[in-house]
């Protein structure tokens, strides 16, 4: 047997805290080898406990989630997996360089059991994961030598081409380096990530905030155009459709495929369907497999499709696995996708 993951709990909750550290130490394969009550407390111990991986509240009195992660990856790079009430400060810490994050659960047992579940395979996926320290992403819009001019993207086909992408753990900030690069008159994005009922709303805000394209959580029916990207619901399967010579997609709650709702392959599966040869299919970061099958289906349909590389990856597993099963035409380092969704699109519009 492997030696135990060895885990740090930082909550000011002491009830939240104790309950949490009791459920750890049932689960042979981890140790709890301490735990802090706020952020000072943790700066503290951390050379004493020497832990793989942390779990981190975003709320704590004294110095918040945020400000802990600022400070502490300069000193000890350590995985950091948020544990956190729906808040849109996990989007930040994120950015800062934690790992993933995982909703706090109300008093029923079943959502204790969910989040135990889930927290549990998320800090063996921390484990292994690279620490990505935060990237120059910013509020501001890159630069025009970045991004194609109007001129040159006004010449791609409008109501046939659409862009889907779809990514896990180390996503949220894979997939706004990604779509930032895109102008304002980009082609219809739609978007997979792995995410729960709540934030997938709080997502969409920050991409609409720090992009040039519109961005919204997507409602059933909600139309594929030009200049807008649409992200799946947490807690449904979002499909891409035909409406008349376009697209629109439909939000349904549907049970979880590998694992995941929303998951990667029903989005791809629909693309690969109704898109066909008129879509971009991009697979970025994360555990597991979802997604691989699809950009499969993609390819074999005529679509690009492009895969993440190792280097970039907080977690090469998704893309590792449609590479290694052939739905990737490109493997890519994530600040280059951009400019090959940029050629690709050009490329086609002369056909």
């Amino acid at each position: 047997m492997n030696n135990p993951i060895k885990i740090m709990v930082i909550d000011d909750s002491i009830l939240f805290r104790n309950w949490l550290i009791k459920n750890l130490e049932k689960d042979l394969r981890f140790q709890v080898v301490g735990w802090a009550s706020n952020a000072f407390d943790a700066m503290a111990k951390l050379p004493a406990y020497k832990p793989d991986v942390l779990t981190l509240d975003i709320e704590m009195p004294g110095m918040t989630g945020l400000e802990f992660l600022k400070k502490l990856f300069p000193l000890h790079p350590i995985p950091v997996i948020l544990v956190s009430s729906l808040n849109m400060g996990v989007f930040d810490a994120l950015n800062a360089g934690a790992v993933d994050f995982v909703r706090k659960p109300d008093e029923a047992p079943q959502a204790k059991e969910e989040f135990l579940k889930a927290l549990t395979a998320k800090l063996i996926i921390a484990s292994r994961s690279h620490v990505r320290l935060p990237s120059s992403t910013s509020s501001s819009f890159p630069s025009s030598a970045e991004a194609p001019s109007a001129k040159q993207t006004l010449s791609v086909k409008s109501s046939n081409q659409l862009i889907a992408i779809g990514a896990s753990t180390g996503g949220t900030e894979a997939i706004l380096e990604v779509v930032r690069q895109f102008p304002a008159d980009m082609p219809g994005v739609v978007i997979t990530q792995h995410m729960p009922a709540g934030f997938t709303a709080m997502y969409a805000e920050r991409l609409n905030r720090l992009c040039r394209m519109e961005a919204k959580e997507a409602k059933d029916g909600d139309r594929v155009r030009r200049g807008l990207i649409l992200l799946a619901p947490g807690g449904l399967q979002m499909r891409v459709v035909r409406l008349g010579d376009g697209y629109a997609v439909h939000c349904t709650k549907d049970e979880r495929v590998n694992g995941h709702c929303p998951s990667v392959d029903v989005l791809f599966d629909s693309v690969a369907l109704t898109a066909r040869q008129n879509a971009i299919g991009i697979l970025l970061t994360g555990m597991g497999a979802d997604g691989a099958a699809g950009l499969l289906r993609m390819r074999k349909n005529g679509a690009y499709t492009i895969g993440q590389d190792k280097a970039t990856c907080v977690v090469y597993g998704m893309p590792m696995e449609a590479y290694k099963i052939g739905a990737v035409c490109l493997q890519s380092p994530l600040s280059s996708i951009p400019q090959a969704v940029f050629r690709q699109l050009s490329a086609s519009s002369g056909r």
